[in-house]
């Protein structure tokens, strides 16, 4: 997590920021509900640091949010129902190298978010538990290679094809013990069930 002139973490920094000043929430409040330090937000915040998709996710869900809703800031000026795929905003978490493709687009009001996500070989990802993240569910849709998934303690070895389904607040674990990337499809829904 250095120092990167990169302007996709600029735009994380202010997302952050915003998302934290919209909820009236201080950054120690912030660092007390998701157990990151408060240097590091600031850091983020600033652009002065890439966040991993563990510590983003920590974030997200202390500012009661996701992931998937984080990376819908880049938003077109008028809503549209089409988001073109050099409109879809693309991430790559610093310490795996994987990439992350927000497909789907805000208008609508959809409780449904779609990810594709480019896995690479040997990336190990863990989620602890998020309550706040209470309510939403996921299934991961694998298209190419090979992927193991923990969902609340229980492996699960996935072929291109499979679909696993789980809750976003049960800790879990993004595993590519392969040779080639894997690459799979999230849909997440955001509405209470």
């Amino acid at each position: 997590m250095e120092f990167i002139d990169d302007p996709l973490d600029s735009a994380i920094g202010a997302r952050l920021k915003a998302m934290r000043m919209a909820r009236a929430m201080t950054l120690d409040a912030l660092a007390t509900r998701s157990g990151v330090s408060r240097a590091m937000i600031s850091r983020i915040e600033r652009g002065e640091a890439s966040p991993t998709a563990q510590l983003l996710a920590r974030l997200c869900s202390a500012l009661g949010t996701t992931l998937s809703r984080f990376f819908s800031f880049q938003n077109e000026a008028v809503a549209s129902p089409l988001r073109r795929r050099d409109a879809q905003p693309v991430w790559r978490d610093p310490e795996t190298g994987y990439l992350r493709r927000q497909v789907s687009t805000e208008a609508g009001g959809s409780d449904t978010d779609l990810v594709e996500v480019i896995f690479p070989p040997g990336a190990r990802v863990s989620f602890d538990r998020q309550p706040a993240d209470a309510g939403v569910t996921q299934h991961i849709w694998l298209i190419e290679g090979r992927l193991e998934m923990t969902a609340d303690g229980i492996r699960y070895d996935m072929e291109p094809g499979d679909c696993l389904f789980m809750r976003l607040a049960e800790p879990h674990v993004f595993h590519n013990p392969h040779d080639i990337p894997a690459r799979y499809i999230v849909v997440l829904n955001r509405k209470p069930g």
